[in-house]
């Protein structure tokens, strides 16, 4: 039996395992993961310990870097709105957004015209009504290119998530805006960047899905810890029996009690790996 069997790590993404904002906002190209992160990560796997990837990318956006990364455990994608098997090639579980979310997006789009909307089809494709250069960006970075639609209506459905695009003070009026019709009370709906507002079916978030997740693998909550930098990661880290966040994690994350370790350019899964190493 390895030291870590029956320990469930899962990790964000961008800005935790790789710090991917130079990307986004300088067009530069996605750094490697690093060689700290790497070892510290096959050391855990050899060990027994499961480690996953809970990321806000949709699946297309994450299966070309999927390949990247050492993991040897289904991933959470789409910001919580499923569980994808690599292995296996096929979902495990999602949660999908009701037709209704077509026109309440098209009224976002008709009350705020400068806010994009990309449209996370459950099949792999990424659909973009409106797109700005904050779409353009994060295609770069996702390195997807999204399929543009003139509105919503011309979406397909099924959706797993929306992802509303624009500056920080347009988003929190397009949240505002939701909240005073009632829809937010529908939705998960949180922010993963200063340009992102992300929108999943009511109980779809990180933090339920990565529970769910050590439910099939037969791994105990007191066994589960959860890394993230952003917003959209304090469900998992929160529900994790520790949650971990790198330097460069928003105040917020800070604040919800997740343990702080190097900055993502610096090795914070590795700082993480560390420390189970000593607990267990």
């Amino acid at each position: 039996m390895g030291k870590f069997d029956g320990v469930l790590l899962a990790s964000d993404f961008d800005n935790t395992l790789i710090y991917t904002e130079d990307c986004l906002r300088k067009g530069l190209p996605m750094p490697s993961l690093s060689p700290e992160n790497r070892a510290a990560l096959d050391y855990f796997m050899a060990g027994g310990g499961r480690f996953s990837v809970a990321t806000g990318r949709a699946l297309a956006a994450f299966a070309p870097i999927a390949p990247l990364v050492p993991f040897n455990a289904p991933c959470v994608v789409c910001n919580g709105a499923a569980i994808y098997d690599w292995q296996q090639q096929e979902y495990l579980e999602f949660s999908l957004l009701e037709e209704s979310v077509l026109s309440r997006a098209q009224a976002v789009l008709d009350a705020f015209p400068t806010v994009a909307v990309e449209a996370y089809h459950i099949e792999n494709v990424i659909h973009a009504v409106h797109p700005n250069e904050i779409t353009r960006n994060h295609e770069h970075l996702t390195r997807v290119a999204t399929v543009e639609c003139g509105s919503m209506a011309e979406v397909p459905m099924p959706l797993g998530k929306l992802l509303f695009e624009e500056q920080r003070p347009v988003l929190e009026q397009v949240a505002e805006f939701l909240r005073q019709r009632g829809w937010a009370d529908d939705y998960e709906l949180i922010f993963s960047g200063r340009t992102l507002l992300e929108l999943t079916g009511r109980g779809a978030n990180k933090g339920g899905m990565v529970l769910r997740l050590a439910e099939r693998l037969g791994i105990s909550r007191e066994h589960v810890y959860c890394v993230g930098d952003e917003s959209n990661d304090i469900s998992m880290l929160t529900a994790a029996h520790q949650g971990f966040a790198p330097a460069n994690c928003v105040p917020a994350v800070r604040d919800c009690g997740a343990v702080i370790v190097s900055h993502a350019r610096e090795g914070a899964l590795r700082d993480v790996v560390d420390i189970l190493d000593k607990q267990y």
